[in-house]
């Protein structure tokens, strides 16, 4: 029976809080590589999202502790057996030895020009997918000298996969509503915010809090309130998350 200890677990609750809640979506990438480091024993990873066609051809990458000039996106759309199974469109966590044996892995071109060059032998990967569309994956890597990932790190990527694969599902489909993402000054003249709107917009996506920007242009709360739901109206947005999508900051 898989579980985990208390810290693990209080990791992982924040983990999954900041997937759903950090509105700087890239941020969030980067946050959650350094985070699972604390519950996983991994040397290197990268996280690739899908270029949402319905391929799964890959971009977008960040990653932990890797050489930023190595971009290893169209490694998986040359292996066999990853295209069966990103193309599922599901999300599910495996060990590469788990699919294919140590033997012949390290014959491999992928081994040899990957694996070999860095110094890692072992990997875990998180395929990440929701409604049958391929949305990305996380590959974790070790070094040579360590043994392989244990089924109880597969047992932790599992309880934050679906949270992460809905993540990003809603990223591409608010990437598709609103499209490219618009400055403060243009939503002022696309969505005719007023000048106090457009003064609280900008204290908005520069991160300050209800009661700062009270403080800051001297208004009461309730006063606050009512802009805010004024300037999410306008803008077709239901909380901050949204706004920090639709909007560019300063």
């Amino acid at each position: 029976m898989n579980t985990i200890d208390n810290n693990d677990f209080m990791i992982l609750n924040s983990i999954i809080y900041k997937i759903h809640t950090n509105p700087d979506f890239l941020a969030m990438r980067k946050e959650l590589l350094e985070q699972l480091k604390m519950i996983i024993d991994f040397d290197s990873a990268e996280f690739h999202l899908s270029k949402g066609d319905g391929s799964i051809s890959l971009t977008s990458s960040v990653s932990y502790n890797k050489n930023d000039a190595l971009d290893f996106s169209q490694v998986y759309e040359n292996i066999d057996y990853s295209q069966g199974i990103l193309g599922t469109g599901k999300s599910f966590v495996y060990r590469e030895t788990d699919i294919i044996s140590d033997k012949k892995r390290v014959e491999t071109e992928y081994y040899k020009n990957v694996y070999k060059v860095n110094n890692w032998h072992y990997s875990l990967q998180l395929v990440l997918g929701h409604n049958e569309i391929f949305l990305g994956v996380i590959t974790f890597y070790r070094n040579k000298e360590k043994e392989d990932f244990k089924y109880s790190d597969i047992f932790k990527i599992q309880l934050i996969k679906d949270h992460l694969a809905y993540r990003i599902y809603k990223e591409q489909e608010n990437a598709i509503k609103y499209g490219d993402k618009v400055s403060i000054q243009d939503a002022v003249e696309r969505f005719g915010l007023t000048k106090r709107e457009s003064d609280i917009l900008e204290l908005l996506i520069s991160g300050y809090s209800n009661k700062e920007i009270c403080e800051q242009i001297v208004i009461a709360n309730n006063t606050l309130k009512k802009h805010v739901l004024n300037i999410y109206r306008k803008l077709d947005v239901k909380n901050r998350v949204q706004l920090f999508r639709k909007i560019k900051e300063t």
